[in-house]
Parts: C-alpha cells; sequence; structure tokens
C-alpha cells in the first residue's frame, strides 16, 4: 500500500490482500464511476467503450491503445448495472441452492465491473490526473453503496448460509470448502446478520468512510508534490552526486521554476538525499518538509479527515459487538487477535531499544569527530549513519551504484534468481500497448517452455503516482474464468536525466526482489476461483513471499550474476561485496525502531473504543509514540499518523504490523532454505508447491507449518538483524 525497500525497512505492496470478495475490491481506494455526460458528452457515441468486451491482447492485457478517460465511468456504470443484475438473478432463483448456481455463479459474475476496476486501480495510483481524481471523488460512496447491496442481500445470503449449513454433506473439493467458508465468514462480516437498523447505520457509515479514504488520499498526493523543497542556490545541495542534482533541476524545470532546485518527498519520514546532504540548514528543512506535508493548515491538512475516520471505524466495530476497529478488521488475519500483535511487537521492543541507544551514542561520537557540537536529530541520522558505515565497514553507497543498473538488476538479477529457483524465463514484450512510455512489459514462461502470464515494470517517480512500490493485477488468474495473471510492480525510483545511466540504490535493489516476490505468487497462482487466487490473502501472509525473495538479492551467486560495472562489465570486487555482507547488521536499531514505532501508531488508532471522543491528531500521536518503549525523539516512525497512507487509505488499517509479522515468517523459511542447500530448483520447487502456488485455499498456519515444521518463531528474524544478543533479558 507500501515504502522504499530492503529486509530492514518496508514499501506499499498493494496486492489483492483485501479481496476477500471479488465485487469487494480493495475496501480501502475504492475505485469510482463518473457519468459519461460529464466526463466527455457523447461526440464519439459510435465507439464501442474497450471495457465492454474481454481484451483482444496476449492474456487479454487492458487495451491501453484504446482506454481513454472517458471510458471509465460508463465501464463503472454498466459493470455495477449488469452485476447487480447477475447477483440478483442468483439470489431469487428458485431452484435449490447448489454450489454451482451459488456459489459458482458468484465467483462468474461482475466480469466487466471486474475489468474496468482491476485497470483503473493500476492507471489511477501509478498515473493519476483531475479527470480521474473527479471520477473517484464522485463515484467512492456509490461503489461502496454497491458493495453493500450485495453483502446485505438478505435472499443472497439465505441461499449462502443453506449451503454453508450443510457443507458436510455437498462432498465439496478442499478448494471448494474453503470458497464457501470465506464467503460465509465475509457475509457475516460485512454485516448479513445484522438487524434491518443495524443495516441502515453501517451503510451511511460505510459511505462516510468510503469519502473520507478517497479524501484522504487525494489531500496526501497534493500536500506530498507542494511538499517538495525548493532550492535557490545550488551549494544547498552540496553531498548530492550529479545525477541527484541534474534530477533535481529537471524536476523544477518540469514546474517551470527556472534557476532553481527540487527535492521531491517520498512517502517515507526519511527522504534518501539525507544521507548525502552536507548542508545541515538544507537537512533540516527536508526533513521538516516531509515531518510536517499534511500539517500545515491548508486545503491538504489531512488530520480533520483521519480524526473522524478513526472514530468512524471505531463505531463501525461497535456495530458488529467487537471492542474496537482492530479486533473487528483482525478476525481474518493469520494473528487473529490484537493482543497476539501486541504479544509479537513487545518481542522485539527491548533487542531494538537497547540498540537504539547504542546507535545514538555512536553518531553522537561521530558528529563530535566531525568537529561539530549539536546534538543529534533526526536530519542528521542518515548523514551520520552513513559517514560511520564509511569509516567502519568503509562502505559508500556511491561507490555501490556503478554495479546497479537498472536494466542489468532486472534481467540478470531478478529474473536470474527467478529462473534458478524455479525455472522461469523471460521475454520483452514491446508490442503490449501500457499506460506511460516508461513502463517495461514482460512475458513469463514456465520451465516447461509453457505461458505463465504478463508482467509490467513501471519504476520511476512521478508527480502523478503514489507514493511507495506495490504489486497488483490488471487479470487474475482463474481455470473457471480461463484466464492468466497480467500483474504489474509499481515503485518510485529517481530517473536518471537524459543520457544518463540508470543506476539505482541498493535499497532499490530490494524493492525489485520484494515486489516481484509478490509476482511470483501472482504468477503461480493455480486456483479455480478467483476469490482464492495468488495473492488474495491476508495482510500479514501477503508479505511473506515478498519479503522472502528479498533475501535472493545478496545471495552470493545471484549478486554474482547482476551486479557488474554499468561502463565496464566488471563484476562487483570481493572486496566490496564483502563490505556489504559486513555491513548488513549496522544501524539496525534504527531501521527495525521506526517500523515498530509505525506499526505501535496504527495499533494505538484502531484500538479506540466507539464511545472515545474524535481525537486531536497531535496529542495522541505525541502519546501514543511515548508508549511504544522506543527512542522515538531520534528514531520517529516511518510514517506519521497523517501520511500514514497504508493505514488510512491502502487497507492496512490495524495491519501494519503486518510487515514485521511476515518478516518472521520469511526469515524461518529463508534458514530452512539455508540449511537444505540454499538457492536450488529442488527448494524452489518445494517453496512454489506448498505456499506460492496455494493462494488462500487453506488456512495460513497450517501451511505454513507443512512448510516449516512447526509455528513460527522470531529467533531467525531477529538473528538476521543482528539483534539476537541484545534480546536476552
Amino acid at each position: 500500500m507500501t515504502a522504499a525497500s530492503g529486509p530492514n525497512t518496508l514499501r506499499i505492496s498493494i496486492s489483492k490482500l483485501d479481496f476477500h470478495m471479488r465485487f469487494n475490491r480493495r475496501t480501502a481506494t475504492t475505485i469510482t464511476i463518473f457519468a459519461l455526460t460529464v466526463l466527455g458528452g457523447t461526440a464519439d457515441a459510435a465507439r464501442v467503450n474497450p471495457f465492454f468486451s474481454a481484451s483482444t491482447l496476449p492474456y487479454q492485457a487492458p487495451r491501453f491503445d484504446l482506454i481513454t478517460d472517458a471510458d471509465y465511468a460508463p465501464a463503472f456504470d454498466k459493470g455495477m448495472a449488469d452485476h447487480l443484475r447477475e447477483i440478483q438473478a442468483i439470489a431469487n432463483n428458485p431452484a435449490r441452492p447448489d454450489f454451482d448456481n451459488t456459489i459458482g455463479a458468484m465467483e462468474r459474475s461482475g466480469r466487466l465491473l471486474d475489468r474496468v476496476q482491476e485497470t483503473f486501480y493500476g492507471v489511477y495510483q501509478a498515473n493519476s490526473n483531475p479527470t480521474m481524481d473527479q471520477t473517484q471523488t464522485r463515484e467512492s460512496p456509490r461503489l461502496t453503496a454497491h458493495e453493500d447491496e450485495i453483502y446485505l442481500n438478505s435472499r443472497l445470503f439465505a441461499r449462502i448460509k443453506t449451503l454453508y449449513d450443510r457443507r458436510s454433506s455437498l462432498s465439496l473439493t478442499p478448494e471448494q470448502a474453503q470458497l464457501l467458508d470465506v464467503y460465509y465468514q465475509q457475509f457475516v462480516h460485512a454485516g448479513a446478520q445484522l438487524s434491518p437498523a443495524e443495516k441502515t447505520e453501517l451503510k451511511a457509515l460505510n459511505k462516510r468512510i468510503s469519502t473520507l479514504e478517497t479524501t484522504y488520499e487525494q489531500k496526501l498526493i497534493a500536500s506530498a508534490k507542494k511538499g517538495a523543497l525548493v532550492v535557490d542556490q545550488k551549494s544547498a545541495l552540496a553531498g548530492l552526486d550529479d545525477g541527484t542534482v541534474a534530477s533535481a533541476q529537471k524536476e523544477a524545470e518540469s514546474r517551470h521554476l527556472a534557476g532553481k532546485w527540487v527535492l521531491p518527498l517520498q512517502n517515507t519520514t526519511q527522504q534518501p538525499v539525507l544521507s548525502s546532504l552536507t548542508d545541515r540548514e538544507t537537512r533540516q528543512t527536508l526533513f521538516d518538509h516531509s515531518w510536517n506535508r499534511a500539517e500545515r493548515g491548508d486545503d491538504n491538512d489531512t488530520r480533520a479527515t483521519i480524526a473522524e475516520l478513526a472514530q468512524l471505524r471505531a463505531k463501525k466495530a461497535a456495530i458488529f459487538h467487537y471492542p474496537n476497529y482492530a479486533a473487528y478488521t483482525l478476525y481474518d488475519q493469520m494473528a487473529k487477535t490484537p493482543q497476539a500483535v501486541e504479544n509479537f511487537m513487545q518481542q522485539l521492543v527491548p533487542a531494538t531499544a537497547a540498540e537504539q541507544k547504542r546507535e545514538v551514542q555512536v553518531l553522537q561520537d561521530a558528529i563530535h569527530r566531525d568537529g561539530q557540537s549539536f546534538s543529534l536529530q533526526p536530519w542528521d541520522w542518515n548523514r551520520y549513519a552513513e559517514q560511520v558505515r564509511r569509516e567502519k565497514y568503509a562502505l559508500n553507497q556511491e561507490e555501490i551504484k556503478p554495479y546497479f543498473e537498472l536494466r542489468t538488476v532486472l534481467e540478470d538479477g531478478v529474473f536470474y534468481a527467478a529462473h534458478e529457483l524455479y525455472g522461469l524465463s523471460f521475454k520483452r514484450r514491446t508490442d503490449i500497448p501500457t499506460y506511460n512510455p516508461d513502463v517495461m512489459v514482460y512475458e513469463a514462461s514456465d520451465k516447461d517452455g509453457s505461458p505463465l502470464g504478463l508482467l509490467y515494470f513501471d519504476y520511476f517517480k512521478r508527480d502523478n503516482k503514489s507514493g511507495g512500490a506495490w504489486m497488483s493485477n490488471f487479470v487474475g488468474q482463474s481455470t473457471l474464468l480461463g484466464t492468466k495473471p497480467v500483474i504489474y510492480n509499481v515503485a518510485n525510483f529517481t530517473k536518471a536525466a537524459p543520457g544518463q545511466p540508470q543506476l539505482i540504490t541498493s535499497e532499490d535493489v530490494t524493492t525489485m526482489f520484494h515486489e516481484f516476490g509478490h509476482a511470483l505468487h501472482g504468477l503461480f497462482a493455480s486456483q479455480t476461483y478467483p476469490t482464492l487466487s495468488g495473492t488474495s490473502v491476508a495482510r500479514d501472509f501477503v508479505e511473506f513471499p515478498s519479503q522472502f525473495n528479498e533475501n535472493w538479492a545478496l545471495d552470493p551467486k545471484v549478486l554474482a550474476h547482476y551486479a557488474r560495472h554499468y561502463k565496464t562489465g566488471a563484476p562487483m570486487p570481493q572486496k566490496l561485496v564483502a563490505k556489504i555482507h559486513k555491513a548488513a547488521h549496522f544501524n539496525q536499531g534504527y531501521a527495525l525502531g521506526e517500523i515498530v514505532a509505525a506499526a505501535q501508531l496504527d495499533m494505538k488508532w484502531h484500538d479506540l473504543p466507539a464511545d472515545a471522543p474524535r481525537q486531536d491528531v497531535d496529542s495522541f500521536e505525541t502519546a501514543a509514540l511515548k508508549a511504544t518503549g522506543l527512542d522515538v525523539a531520534h528514531v520517529p516512525p516511518r510514517y506519521r499518523s497523517s501520511y500514514f497512507l497504508h493505514i488510512w487509505s491502502n487497507g492496512y488499517s490495524a495491519g501494519y504490523y503486518a510487515y514485521l509479522w511476515t518478516e518472521m515468517l520469511d526469515q524461518d523459511v529463508f534458514a530452512w532454505f539455508q540449511s537444505h542447500g540454499g538457492l536450488t530448483r529442488q527448494n524452489g520447487q518445494r517453496f512454489r508447491d506448498m505456499i506460492l502456488s496455494r493462494g488462500h485455499t487453506m488456512d495460513y498456519g497450517a501451511m505454513f507449518r507443512a512448510f516449516y515444521g512447526k509455528d513460527p518463531e522470531i529467533g531467525p528474524m531477529l538473528a538476521h538483524r543482528g539483534l539476537t544478543e541484545n534480546a536476552q533479558p
């Protein structure tokens, strides 16, 4: 949802994690509809809307060569209307309910709505414009109402309940039994058993929540753009490499700011260039722009929006007799309860806090060695952490970047690891239309040469792109529907100036491996029913395959295959490789602390009971962070409340802990791999068969235990971060 990368950092990963029902798309980023007459009139009435029939492109890929902004509105309108007719026909079917005429029929319904939603989501988050903003704003409540019409349809639920009550006698396959259970639980959770008065209240809450989530996302995109730092003097950028300075100049030119330089904001609190900027005033100003981006008291201030959202979510949970929204939303996650989440995170605090204390002293000493007398502040951390890294490990990020050229990393690193583990091969497709010229398309083939799916890669930041990095589908896999996956990976890397090589950071490299881990989860989907397919899993499971795939970025065999100097083609020297591995545990108090603080902030917001008053955002955040037991003065949370996109508009409400939880899972499994020979086809096939290809066809705990042999444990995760000793009492 999210979002720099790295095994010790996070990114937004917008998989189909909230697609519990095919007609209940990501509720946090609900698509909207807008009347054709408003968006473009009917001058082209004879033209056939490209969404009205399945695409004729390979894999039914979206017809970006034909789609216009004006096509979304009528497609949404017709898609919802068609879908409701199909649902009504199922609900009113006079035949006795059976699996195919009820559950199977629902899985086959809504095909037009699927096409337009999946395409709109992908384009809107990656390449939006004012027309699409208008579309989403006007129709978000209507789509929410559409979902309520289905979930709260008493006739439809009666058919589902009849099947659920008779499930033991229906001779269902394991996947069918799981699907029936998911449908029943989701309908109950959406309000199917509420009284008429409660349903009316729920509909009103859902409508308002949907509107606020849309408002929040649009405010945040606008505030991030407005919050970019404009620099008048090139000297203020001292320390930045020529490519970054040129990119800042190009950004200023694109904003018609002649003679200036612009440093855009990334989604996180810390900004990447803070590690290089030598001018302390520039560092502080940039940090302040990031920290206060959505709290400036203007039209893009998000605080009133999130205060109302938190209160309404708590009220929604109370309708279902849950004590808070966290309990309401965690019911179908692997962790199950807020207490389980809290217990898990508390295991991380002692080691993290101890390491933070040591790191603060190390960096303060570095400041003094630099001849400075100021006290360490958050905007100094990355600068002096990088200095210590160079001193202690003789490791300079600028020394590494020449070995990380984007296309080489993708084709000879990311793809190579997938070939070694799973036998996959990839071919560039330049005949597939895209929504932006920067997007690259590849076709993936299985080990036997059979086609698997299409992959779109959109890596560069734009003003009209949401922050972070993510994966999702334009087309989902389903043998019932005869579809194969069409997947996209999106990130926000800095684009090189024209004529310059596209070099990326080590953090960007890990982002690429991470998001491709999601892509593998989607590519290997082998489900009959779309609701259970691929990445349609819980938040605290969906990040497991992606974070696991990060581990191969530094695997000796993989690294040697892609880390080559962009000019000479020479491999990265072994001395430099050794430095990278030696420095892997550096700065872990910060890296883990900012995540834990953000995750606990999320839980505090969603622990509020329904009778709590509307919160003052700043006061609430201060108290919540103080309660973490961490050094939040030096190590601020990765996201403040006001720009915490994951939890307010990307489906991770009471779910940001999932990145930490799934890191535990991925390190358990990576430890298993290491003890069984590492990067081998046999190990990859086992992981594919038991995890990556299973979707949501079974209980997550049972799935994990079948592979690992026992319940997840935190030891390998702490060892991976070099914190094992600090974890002892």
